[in-house]
């Protein structure tokens, strides 16, 4: 069983690496030529913020999250637009989605939702957050303010950073499709399957918690579990919105406030549970 996970693993893994390689390399292009203008456009957006904050959110732009806790330590942007970007960011889901060759239109209603849920909360708490305030805004905070993402991607050049993104994630992606593939040859993927969608509200309580782990590793384990039919669009959706690749790390450096920080994790983790069981009872599939 064992030598059969791993033949299966690496055959799947060899299908995937072409289409994977492809993928970052245009993700680079687009990140090295827009993403100093992505950043600008949210700094002009305004009470507006959480509108492009969410469109540009779920283009998986490395180190964008980290743009965002940055400006808003500086309070440049609002807590909306960065719940906004933070909900919308889809880290290493949509590459993993297209190297596997799932339906565009699949892709593209996955992108639709994690966009609108990330555009209406922003809105929401903008809202909520000048009603509480009478509407007075608060002042710039330009000190607090800090230009490094953690990521290194534009320290090489294009090629060089595909390279080096497509291996990581190939390599981790080869490890937890081994387990998996484990698993399930153990457990059966029906069985497996049973268990977590007999449980649809802890599906996506348990996955949410994944997604807040600070890392591309959340993103992976939670997209290739759904492609192997483990978890629901539900769960997965949960972990995903909880999820913001390194945005919470930043975040939590670079802003002060820890109480309003540990705040904004639990909201975010909040709205990816609600969320998440509100698509298992309304019973949406991709």
């Amino acid at each position: 069983m064992i030598q059969d996970a791993f033949l299966d693993t690496i055959l799947d893994g060899i299908k995937l690496l072409p289409f994977l390689f492809f993928t970052y390399l245009v993700m680079e292009y687009i990140e090295h030529k827009t993403g100093s203008k992505a950043a600008q456009i949210m700094k002009k957006s305004g009470k507006w913020g959480p509108l492009p904050g969410s469109v540009l959110g779920v283009v998986p732009q490395c180190g964008f999250s980290a743009a965002a806790s940055n400006l808003y330590a500086g309070r440049i942007i609002t807590l909306g637009t960065l719940f906004a970007v933070f909900l919308s960011t889809s880290d290493e889901m949509l590459p993993i989605l297209i190297s596997e060759q799932i339906n565009p239109f699949t892709i593209m209603k996955i992108l639709a939702v994690k966009v609108s849920i990330g555009m209406l909360a922003g809105f929401l708490i903008d809202f909520l957050i000048r009603k509480k305030r009478n509407g007075s805004e608060e002042g710039l905070r330009i000190e607090h303010m800090c230009d490094h993402h953690h990521c290194h991607c534009k320290e090489g050049k294009i090629l060089r950073s595909a390279l080096s993104h497509t291996l990581q994630i190939f390599l981790f992606i080869l490890l937890i499709s081994f387990l998996l593939n484990l698993a399930i040859g153990f457990t059966g993927e029906d069985k497996l399957a049973a268990f977590i969608s007999a449980k649809p509200v802890l599906g996506p309580i348990l996955a949410a918690l994944v997604g807040l782990i600070p890392n591309c590793a959340s993103s992976v384990v939670l997209t290739q579990l759904y492609l192997e039919g483990v978890l629901s669009a539900g769960a997965m959706l949960a972990g995903l919105l909880s999820g913001s690749g390194v945005g919470l790390l930043v975040l939590f450096k670079v802003n002060d406030d820890i109480r309003e920080n540990i705040g904004i994790t639990l909201l975010l983790y909040t709205i990816g549970v609600v969320a998440g069981i509100l698509i298992e009872l309304t019973g949406l599939v991709f």
